[in-house]
């Protein structure tokens, strides 16, 4: 049995859980998220207890049983509390700003980059150079930062682009100097 997805959830406090069918939806102080459930597993919610099972122990279902626990964890966790990810954009005269529903970036291009912000992700710049992608899901939060990124990945040489927050980037060493006699 999978290790994961025998271990009950706990419902924390202000936060409802319910099961209609094959959906499971969870509403608590940040807002609401829904999850489709495939017919191999079962959810069901007893108190302030959620538990996962499965139909059978076919590969399949038993791969499903410990990411349906998982995904229903990240959702009771991005009601609560949310999730972020910061970006940071690394190139002189490089920055980004929101315009509207726009994300628009200029990172070394003849034109700007423009990202729309998909619905319930929030997109904050403090200053042109870092970006701060939050919002209630999980998966959501990192698709957009993953666009984000992927507009200008880091290079290794000089080390420009947009890059996540504490993210190394392996420099390389450049053209040297090889000959020099006859």
């Amino acid at each position: 049995m999978s290790r994961i997805g025998k271990q009950p959830l706990t419902i924390p406090g202000g936060v409802k859980a319910s099961v209609s069918g094959k959906t499971v939806t969870v509403e608590g102080p940040k807002g609401k998220l829904t999850l489709d459930l495939r017919a191999e597993i079962t959810v069901r919610v007893e108190g302030n207890t959620i538990r996962v099972d499965r139909a059978n122990d076919s590969k399949f279902a038993r791969a499903l049983h410990g990411t349906t626990r998982a995904n229903l964890a990240n959702m009771i966790r991005g009601v609560t509390q949310g999730y972020q990810r910061n970006l940071d954009i690394v190139g002189v005269g490089w920055q980004g700003k929101v315009q509207g529903k726009q994300l628009v970036l200029q990172v070394g291009y003849c034109h700007t980059v423009d990202l729309t912000i998909p619905d319930g992700v929030k997109c904050v710049l403090p200053n042109p150079q870092r970006i701060e992608v939050s919002g209630i899901s999980k998966q959501a939060v990192g698709q957009f930062a993953s666009q984000i990124r992927a507009s200008r990945k880091p290079e290794p040489y000089k080390g420009k682009g947009v890059r996540y927050e504490g993210e190394r980037i392996i420099r390389k060493a450049g053209k040297s100097f090889v000959g020099g006699g006859k």
